[in-house]
């Protein structure tokens, strides 16, 4: 047995291991939402989002400020989606088809259903109701 003392931590390890600490702290913090209350992951109240001819027949429509993803697979028929994802609570990044992609740890999901397609989210998205009034869509219940 030794009886020699550890050596000391470099200036060098030290500020990396600081770096590093802080790295983490912010990836955590982008993927919780922020500010410690959550909002409800769907509309507890109607949302107006704009003209339905704005979501693609075949495909879909982010919201992002607003948390929703909408679909329009067929022509009429339309779905909504809380766009919070189900692993982390990050909002969904961005769409492409019929599918919604959430970039904070890769999840994918269909926006017909809210099923996942990739994990890692294991719950689908929640469904939100969705009518057009006056060629605009409302999400959220109704009045």
């Amino acid at each position: 047995m030794s009886d020699a003392a550890p050596a000391p931590l470099g200036r060098r390890t030290v500020l990396c291991g600081v770096a590093l600490t802080g790295a983490a702290g912010l990836g955590l913090t982008a993927c919780s939402g922020g500010g410690g209350e959550r909002t409800p992951a769907v509309p507890t109240a109607p949302v107006e989002l704009g003209a339905a001819d704005a979501v693609p027949v075949g495909g879909a429509r982010l919201y992002r400020e607003r948390k929703l993803v909408v679909s329009q697979p067929t022509e009429g028929e339309y779905k909504a989606f809380s766009a919070v994802c189900t692993h982390a609570g990050c909002v969904l990044t961005s769409v492409k088809e019929l599918k919604a992609d959430c970039t904070c740890h890769g999840s994918l999901f269909d926006t017909t259903s809210g099923e996942v397609l990739a994990g890692p989210a294991g719950a689908p998205l929640p469904s939100v109701p969705v009518r057009v009034e006056n060629g605009r869509l409302v999400a959220g219940p109704g009045d």
